[in-house]
Order: C-alpha cells, then sequence, then structure tokens
C-alpha cells in the first residue's frame, strides 16, 4: 500500500483506535483464549474482485506450503480451545493442500469453514468440489454480494452472478441450506461502494425472499461485512477522492457495543507463509502479533512471530490485540466481522 494510504491518517481526525476506546471506557483490546483459526492459504484466485482486501487475482503466485500446511494441522491437534479451523485466500480451493487441510482439521474433531466464491465451483478441475464439502459437513460461507445481477457483475465482472447462482443452486442439490441436513450455507453481502451495510437482518430477509422466487434458492444466515479500507479498496477510495469522507464515515460512526465480539479476541490468523496475525485485515496489512508475547509464553528473548514458534496456539491468550485506523471498519454501525454484524440494530 502508499505510504499516503497507511491508516494511521485518521489521527487528522483525532481519533486514533486506541483513544477512542479509551474515551469510552473501554480497556486496550487484549485477546481471550483462540477458539478460530483462521487460514490464509494465499492469493490466487480465479476472480480480482475491485473491493478485495487480499488483492487476490489469477495472476497472484503466493500460496501456502505443504510444510505450513502441515505445521498448521499439527498446531490444531495441539490447541484444545480451538472450535474451528476457517479458511479462506484467494479462493481456498485452488491451493493444493486445500483437501488435506479440510480432511485433517475434520479429523482432529474442529469444524471447518470454506470461504468460497461460488464460482470456482464451475472451474476445471473443481466438479467434485460440492461433493466434497457437503461428504466432511464443511460451513460453506459464500460471497454473494447482492441479489441482482447487475450489482454482482459491477463489483465482480460479467457472468459472475450466473455462476455464482449456479453454484447455490448445486450446493442446494446436496442439502446445503436445508432444514436438518447439517450442511450450513451462509452468504455474505458487502456494499458496492464508501458506504455501510444495511442492517443485516432486514437485507437478509431481502435476499431470502428474492433468491427464493427467482431462482429457488435457499440458505441459512447472512452476514454483512463493511468494505475494509485497506489494499485494492483503499487505492479505489483514494482515486476517486473518497478517502478522507470514507474513514470520517466510520470513525464517526464508531460503537462501542461491538467491541466485546470482536472476531481479533478470539482467533488468530496465519498467513500463507506461517506468519501469525490477529486477524486477516492485519494481515494484509503485514502488521504482525505483538512481539510482547514472549511475557505470555515465559521465552524471553524468543519472539513469537510464525507457527513454528508455538508449542499450543492457546499460548496467544491474553496477548495484546494490534490495531490501527482500518479497526474503525470493524466497530462501524452494527460492526462487522467474518460472522457478520456485531451489534444489535
Amino acid at each position: 500500500m502508499d505510504a499516503e494510504l497507511h491508516l494511521p491518517v485518521v489521527d487528522a481526525f483525532g481519533a486514533s483506535f486506541p483513544a477512542t476506546l479509551a474515551q469510552h471506557g473501554l480497556p486496550a483490546l487484549r485477546a481471550d483464549r483462540v477458539t478460530t483459526l483462521q487460514v490464509n492459504v494465499g492469493k490466487v484466485c480465479n476472480q480480482a474482485c475491485h473491493h478485495c482486501h487480499v488483492e487476490a487475482g489469477p495472476k497472484r503466485t503466493e500460496e501456502m506450503s505443504a510444510e505450513v500446511a502441515a505445521r498448521v494441522i499439527a498446531l490444531v491437534e495441539a490447541s484444545p480451545a480451538v472450535e474451528t479451523v476457517d479458511i479462506t485466500g484467494g479462493a481456498p480451493e485452488l491451493n493444493p493442500n486445500f483437501r488435506a487441510l479440510v480432511e485433517a482439521a475434520r479429523g482432529a474433531g474442529r469444524a471447518v469453514i470454506d470461504r468460497c466464491n461460488l464460482t470456482i465451483l464451475d472451474e476445471p478441475g473443481q466438479e467434485d468440489l460440492a461433493e466434497f464439502l457437503a461428504a466432511r459437513q464443511v460451513q460453506v460461507v459464500a460471497s454473494l454480494p447482492c441479489y441482482s445481477q447487475k450489482n454482482v457483475e459491477q463489483q465482480r465482472g460479467k457472468g459472475v452472478f450466473a455462476k455464482s447462482i449456479a453454484g447455490l443452486q448445486q450446493l442446494n442439490q446436496l442439502g446445503y441450506g436445508q432444514p436438518d441436513s447439517g450442511l450450513v450455507l451462509d452468504l455474505v453481502y458487502n456494499p458496492g461502494g464508501p458506504s455501510l451495510p444495511p442492517a443485516q437482518a432486514s437485507l437478509e430477509g431481502d435476499y431470502k425472499r428474492r433468491l427464493s422466487e427467482d431462482f429457488g434458492v435457499v440458505f441459512n444466515q447472512l452476514y454483512t461485512l463493511t468494505n475494509m479500507p485497506i489494499r485494492r479498496f483503499a487505492h479505489s477510495l483514494a482515486r476517486d477522492g473518497v478517502w478522507d469522507s470514507y474513514m470520517q464515515l466510520l470513525v464517526d460512526s464508531f460503537n462501542p457495543g461491538t467491541v466485546d465480539g470482536l472476531m481479533c479476541r478470539s482467533q488468530v490468523s496465519v498467513g500463507y507463509d506461517g506468519k501469525l496475525y490477529d486477524c486477516d485485515f492485519n494481515q494484509m496489512l503485514e502488521l504482525a502479533i505483538a512481539p510482547d508475547l514472549t511475557d505470555l509464553t515465559g521465552r524471553a528473548g524468543q519472539p513469537i512471530a510464525t507457527v513454528w514458534d508455538l508449542d499450543s496456539l492457546d499460548q496467544l491468550e491474553g496477548r495484546r490485540v494490534v490495531t490501527d485506523g482500518h479497526c474503525f471498519g470493524c466497530t462501524a454501525g452494527s460492526g462487522s466481522s467474518c460472522g457478520g454484524a456485531l451489534a444489535a440494530e
């Protein structure tokens, strides 16, 4: 990211994130036990969406190796508090170690989430992907930025909407989203531009009605996500001359009721190269976990920075969470996390 877009710019509005917490009588962020491990397996993707905070795309080459994947699984097995392995990318399914990660995590008794863009189900070599996911009861969290063709294709390109609907129908046929099937299919909405998402519950109703009536598609829940002012979306904000106004919107919309539910409180993110971060957004900004982790592990003089520096993810409980201006994106309005809104609407 260009230096002028790095997020301490919000200090110009007199609103650093730690100071804002303090103004609302809230302590600096500390993590609880790690119950979710989010694994970013790389930046290779069959799409190149303009809002993508990963800057993923077909021309990217970064991907998790078998060695790192094996170490990730070893840490999961050694971490009793971890309940869920959340696999993301890029298109995570394009990583050659994706299925091994799924198999190992499920074999260890952990729930698995696949952050799926739906069009991947139509890619050559992925013909059996939906069946693979269903057979292992993997929760699918599928990105669908709108229920209309025009809005989706403005963000993702021509032909993406039809492929997305076909992917949803394929998943429905296998039982995903169907009552009592045990196969969870959740959708993700994000705004098309520099605005906050609408109320999650009401938008979910609109999605369910339109997708059912127009395409016979059913799903479980809708998550609304705020577009994070980092990487590709940050550049589009600067290009369009709305960087300052969007950051001001996020700062002005700070909701203290979202803080307890922030995903960085209960998860840790591991990059394709094995480095550790408090969340996927910090990972994209290369904001590594706090160097004072040695105080928690008792390994004085041995910084904790990668999956090889820990015996268990349980050792990360109580760590100081690294924050920056983009954190206002998670606390604006009803809040935003990988699990959707955080506060009552």
